[in-house]
């Protein structure tokens, strides 16, 4: 059975070419097909760059699928994890309130370092932090044609280890006909988004070449908030009769305001959209907001694969990737000690100045790069996988003092930390699929994983150093079955065991343990026509988890601390309902139970065991919903809905640490106008956040005893059009 995804529009053409199964959907949503497409379909050979990271309804792994089409009409500028924030599980936040700039992603409450990212098949996640900053690739998704989120540990993948989920991009697939698209889109608080796509289809049935240029730009709903950023995506594809050449350069650069100190409650009473990044006060006391308080990276990818149908059983892929990455976070410090920074303090009028007011530069440059490979076996009864991936890091941090209230001695290239970090990440796996009976298949994979981390110093300072030389050694094993009981059902029961090294910060904080976790499944999946329902439900072991603390670095990132044990325990459910032809309901709830088990809370007295408590950022329930109406051919009206239930940012339960609950409605409208002159159609999208203006908290932190929160833009909205030729 096999899982397509079109448009209204693609109905008559399927008459037209004689498909032998009617499919019948509307933009945005998915069909099922009783027939696969021939061997020759267009997607088939781009469909093997991800094959190996990817899983199906045969595959005993709880998975969601996104297509082009669902992303499109919400796709005016805010980042993939806010497009995806309606999949199960899922729960999203921004620093700027708006969705565009610094956005994150936690799923069954794993945070953006514990969902492994891979695009192509390649590692997308930080080598060093482990986190994903589409920040650094705005506009992705357009061009991307799907995404599959695998919640849990998931299949054998290449990246680092997947202790939530799995979330796997295939880029643009090749098109068969020239093409272009004018995208432009305008809302509140001066955001905006242009994007320009072209394709000039297969000349001599072979060749492809296709690009994109974007813009994005915000003033955030938090005060400075800004965001200005720009993208490229550039693809040469040559396709033979077997064969599938890819080569592939993206990137972006981005230039925002920071924006991740949060409010503490009183200024959150008074001015939710106030923001302390950049403030200092002069002699006479007089406010002020340094107007550089910035964040600056430029990454650019480099990805060339080589797909291969050997035979009508065998395909192979290969992959070399490069990626370079280099930018700073600028600051105004104030009151700050000047040795610390490598400035001898002076005698000025009389008085020595040992502390006066900087602005320094956090410098990261970063190369990447590696190999992916893997070779597909297909029979009648048997789908096995065999692969891996050899990847590098070679990451240089070091920090700058620009400017100084009481020095002279400052000149530029001047470094107050200079330290250098490499780290090496070789993996291989099997996995197979084997239909012992009509009925069941059984499914089992292995993984070895080598990672070597080396530091000279995991701290920005010249002070004192942390060194790191670290080698581990991860076995991954799954394993599990999957039981057709008819043509409507099917249940699937498995076991995944995961591994994972600690993060450059956790070194610097004393939590330097690997962490391994036991992942149990059990779902059921049901299909009639076109409607769909997914219930599963998982339990979740730790050893040696990394948590968060609830407390903030000094650059926003989490502090986690090792717990001995916990687990994650839930139910989950979604279902795709087609009411009728011209309604449709997509619900889905997440219903958990996250415990750090006899957990002991670090003190200055020493530790206090407060027994089970709650793991921080991880509510008990979850839930979403899409109504989807289509009053008309070609125009859609869908009304979205996402509830997050309580939360606690630290492992305390205490009172003030407790983020309430919130409930957000959103409305999106699509209307496609076509057989107009010069262009094929135009797509007008509109898009109304927070509906009902509801005044949430999405995300925040521990100071000390004091909670610190992100608070999330009231009603706003955005709109756009879409010029196709």
């Amino acid at each position: 059975m096999k899982l397509l995804f079109h448009s209204y529009k693609d109905t008559k053409a399927l008459r037209r070419l004689g498909a032998k199964t009617l499919l019948t959907s509307f933009i945005g949503f998915t069909a099922y097909a009783q027939q696969p497409p021939a061997k020759d379909s267009i997607n088939t050979l781009d469909e093997v760059l991800v094959q190996a990271v990817r899983v199906n309804s045969n595959t005993p792994v709880t998975f969601s699928n996104v297509s082009k089409e669902e992303l499109a009409p919400r796709n005016l500028g805010q980042d993939i994890p806010i497009l995806l924030n309606y999949l199960p599980s899922v729960v999203t936040t921004s620093d700027a309130g708006n969705g565009i700039g610094y956005t994150g992603i936690r799923v069954r409450g794993a945070d953006a370092s514990r969902v492994n990212v891979t695009l192509n098949g390649v590692p997308l996640n930080d080598s060093e932090s482990q986190g994903t900053f589409w920040v650094n690739m705005p506009d992705f998704a357009s061009s991307v044609e799907n995404i599959q989120l695998q919640r849990g540990v998931g299949t054998s993948t290449n990246g680092a280890g997947a202790f939530g989920a799995s979330l796997n991009l295939l880029t643009d697939a090749y098109k068969k006909e020239s093409s272009g698209e004018i995208s432009n889109s305008f809302g509140s608080f001066g955001s905006h988004k242009h994007t320009l796509k072209f394709s000039t289809g297969l000349m001599n049935n072979n060749v492809e070449l296709s690009g994109r240029v974007s813009n994005v730009g915000s003033d955030g709903y938090v005060d400075r908030a800004s965001s200005r950023l720009k993208s490229y995506f550039l693809q040469g594809a040559y396709v033979g009769k077997t064969t599938l050449i890819k080569a592939l350069a993206f990137g972006g650069s981005e230039k925002t305001y920071q924006a991740w100190n949060g409010l503490d409650a009183e200024t959150l009473a008074s001015n939710r959209r106030f923001n302390y990044s950049g403030q200092y006060f002069d002699d006479a006391g007089n406010e002020h907001f340094y107007k550089n308080e910035t964040d600056n990276y430029q990454q650019d990818h480099f990805q060339l694969h080589w797909n291969e149908r050997v035979t009508d059983s065998w395909s192979t892929n290969m992959a070399l990737h490069y990626t370079k990455g280099r930018g700073y976070y600028e600051n105004y410090r104030d009151d700050k000690t000047l040795s610390d920074y490598g400035i001898t303090p002076l005698i000025i009028d009389g008085a020595l100045r040992e502390e006066g007011d900087l602005v320094t530069r956090k410098w990261l440059d970063n190369d990447f790069y590696g190999a992916t490979f893997s070779a597909n076996y297909k029979s009648a009864k048997l789908n096995a996988t065999f692969g891996g991936a050899w990847n590098k890091y070679e990451g240089a941090h070091f920090g700058e003092v620009i400017w100084s209230q009481f020095s002279n001695s400052v000149r530029p290239n001047d470094r107050y930390y200079d330290n250098d970090a490499t780290k090496t990440d070789f993996n291989v796996f099997g996995k197979a699929t084997y239909q012992l009976t009509n009925s069941l298949s059984a499914f089992g994979d292995l993984q070895y994983r080598r990672v070597h981390y080396d530091a000279t110093n995991v701290v920005e300072s010249s002070s004192w150093a942390i060194p790191v030389d670290d080698t581990f050694n991860f076995f991954n094993p799954k394993a599990g079955l999957t039981y057709t009981v008819n043509g409507n059902n099917n249940i699937y029961l498995s076991y995944a065991r995961a591994n994972k090294e600690p993060r450059r910060n956790d070194y610097e904080n004393g939590a330097f343990k690997s962490e391994s976790l036991n992942d149990f499944e059990l779902g059921w999946r049901y299909k009639h026509g076109r409607s769909t329902i997914n219930v599963n439900g998982y339990y979740m072991r730790y050893k040696d988890q990394l948590v968060a603390t609830g407390n903030l670095d000094d650059v926003g990132s989490p502090i986690y601390t090792n717990v001995k044990d916990s687990y994650r325990m839930g139910l989950e459910a979604d279902a795709t309902l087609y009411i009728t032809n011209r309604l449709v309901w997509r619900p889905n709830v997440a219903l958990s139970d996250n415990k750090n088990i006899d957990f002991n809370n670090q003190t200055t007295d020493g530790p206090v065991n407060l027994g089970d408590t709650k793991i921080a950022f991880s509510p008990s329930v979850i839930a979403g919903s899409q109504i989807i109406v289509i009053p008309a051919k070609d125009f859609q009206v869908a009304f979205l809905s996402k509830y997050v239930g309580e939360q606690y940012m630290d492992n305390t339960e205490t009172g003030d640490s407790k983020l309430k609950g919130y409930f957000v409605n959103d409305l999106n409208i699509t209307y496609e106008l076509k057989n107009i002159p010069v262009f094929k159609s135009v797509v007008f999208s509109g898009l109304v956040n927070n509906i009902f203006d509801e005044q949430y908290i999405s995300n925040g932190y521990m100071y000390g005893p004091y909670p610190y929160y992100f608070a999330q833009a009231g009603i706003n909205f955005l709109a756009g059009a879409t010029l196709k030729f």
